[in-house]
């Protein structure tokens, strides 16, 4: 695994979630103990962030226009987002950062290094929990990762009694962050409650045309291009990369076509940019 976060002793991670995973009996991974992975030259760094930028451009239409200053904003409050984590990156790596101001709804892929400049390499519009419906948590700010600790799963395309396919289409990849506590947004306190925290594709005809503004059950849904690519990059499979090598679980679960980054990281950050108000 080329990524190591240290956690610090106390660390507790408040998330939310909509969607129940196909195995009960799975529970929630715990902070990850100090991870060292190999060293990442610059060059390679370099050559894979341009790569990645390039690719991302091709590969995901809805991609977002980005400037200077907004990826300074950006960059910033992730960065305070892992150390209000109270969380330590040791190597350089991809993040997956999320903004639910429900002005914003927008996922990026950020680079983070130890030292050194961070990076924006690129995102799309994202759908995160909506407050006001029956039902439905808001997603809660913070850091999580994404372990091997629980195993993934593949959309099965199906529809449900709407004839909404929830998921996306078949094979879309359903990242599974695990059972965590969230806020009701349905009532007016905002009670917490348990949820499941999961990353996903939507309804290509009826829904992935609503994206950019919240309308998830607190799960966070992104375009189905998006879920291509970080899929096949493997962006937040560093960890899944690892178990892959001696659990046939991982290796059946993983595209047998991805061409994984070697920066890949294995955290999920939600901030919220309105907070700044």
């Amino acid at each position: 695994m080329r990524i190591g976060l240290v956690p610090v002793l106390g660390l507790v991670l408040i998330v939310a979630g909509c969607n129940y995973p196909p195995i009960a009996e799975q529970v929630s991974p715990q902070p990850a103990t100090t991870i060292a992975g190999e060293a990442v030259s610059e060059a390679d760094i370099a050559a894979e962030t341009a790569q990645l930028r390039t690719v991302l451009i091709q590969e995901v239409p809805e991609h977002t226009p980005r400037t200077v200053e907004a990826d300074r904003a950006w960059l910033a409050r992730t960065r305070s987002a892992i150390g209000k984590a109270r969380l330590t990156v040791l190597n350089p790596q991809l993040l997956v950062v999320v903004d639910r101001n429900p002005t914003v709804q927008q996922a990026a892929i950020v680079l983070a290094r130890p030292d050194g400049q961070w990076e924006v390499i690129g995102g799309s519009k994202v759908s995160t929990g909506q407050a006001g419906r029956r039902g439905y948590f808001i997603t809660p700010t913070g850091v999580f990762r994404h372990s091997s600790a629980i195993l993934d799963y593949r959309a099965l395309g199906t529809f449900n009694e709407n004839h909404i396919r929830g998921l996306g289409l078949k094979g879309m990849r359903v990242w599974d962050f695990g059972w965590q506590i969230g806020q009701k947004g349905w009532l007016p306190e905002y009670e917490l409650g348990e949820m499941r925290l999961q990353m996903h594709a939507t309804d290509p005809e009826y829904l992935e045309q609503r994206l950019g503004r919240p309308a998830s059950e607190g799960c966070i849904r992104i375009p189905a291009s998006m879920n291509r690519f970080l899929d096949v990059h493997g962006i937040l499979d560093a960890d899944y990369e690892q178990a892959s090598r001696s659990d046939d679980r991982f290796s059946a679960l993983l595209l047998p076509d991805r061409t994984p980054a070697k920066l890949a990281g294995d955290a999920l950050v939600v901030i919220d940019s309105s907070d700044d108000r």
